[in-house]
């Protein structure tokens, strides 16, 4: 069987989004979790992931001889293994966006991403309305992926139709919308809905409220009660 390595599902964007792609595709595989340390620097993470990934980073996939490592071509990797469950969608027009904005979200959006890193333990609107009114950069980065969701081909379908690849790559931006209570249009708020009610997603949620782990380097916005 297959194995996946992976960080806390509370911060761990990259990790959370061939996970998905794994569950929501019922494709089997071992999940193997290496936490973060709590203060930067320290610890055995490093170290272990370095054991298995000389880039010293997760995700990482390895499956008997095949080690694949970045969220991306670990999803393409699976695409490719298991090319009869349509992980990218089967209309070409629509596959050929699925692949587009889903490389889009792997070198795009740096300001969301570095203002407001994944929590999904934590409600912080108040900072995200400050943020909000701080940044031009961060309201364009969101208009990005608002107008991006709205593009779906119905208001009730994922992204390209049926859940994709492309929904499991903007799925941790769904939950920083969410957790700083970023301000979106109606339509982003009903793909925001059917994103977050996917049994995969409430899966990965569920799993990070059940960690009790604290990484300081991760928590900008608050301290530790």
């Amino acid at each position: 069987m297959m194995q996946l390595y992976i960080a806390n599902k509370n911060y761990s964007s990259w990790s959370m989004r061939p996970w998905l792609v794994l569950k929501a595709f019922h494709i089997p595989f071992e999940e193997v979790m290496i936490p973060f340390p709590k203060e930067r620097n320290t610890g055995t993470f490093k170290q272990e992931i370095l054991a298995i990934n000389l880039n010293g980073k997760v995700p990482v996939l390895v499956q008997n001889d095949v080690l694949v490592w970045d969220s991306l071509a670990i999803c393409e990797y699976l695409a490719e293994q298991y090319a009869e469950k349509n992980l990218w969608p089967l209309d070409s027009k629509l596959r050929a966006r699925a692949r587009c904005i889903s490389a889009e979200m792997h070198s795009g959006f740096p300001n969301i991403r570095n203002l407001c890193g994944m929590n999904l333990r934590a409600n912080l609107a108040e900072k995200g309305a400050e943020l909000w009114h701080e940044s031009e950069d961060l309201y364009a980065d969101v208009a990005r992926s608002d107008q991006i969701f709205s593009e779906r081909p119905h208001i009730d379908s994922f992204l390209c139709g049926e859940f994709s690849i492309a929904d499991a790559f903007y799925a941790p931006i769904v939950t920083r919308l969410k957790t700083y209570d970023l301000p979106v249009s109606k339509s982003t708020q009903i793909y925001m809905q059917n994103v977050l009610n996917h049994f995969a997603v409430k899966e990965w949620i569920e799993g990070a409220l059940a960690e009790d782990a604290w990484v300081n380097y991760l928590e900008p916005y608050q301290i530790q009660k």
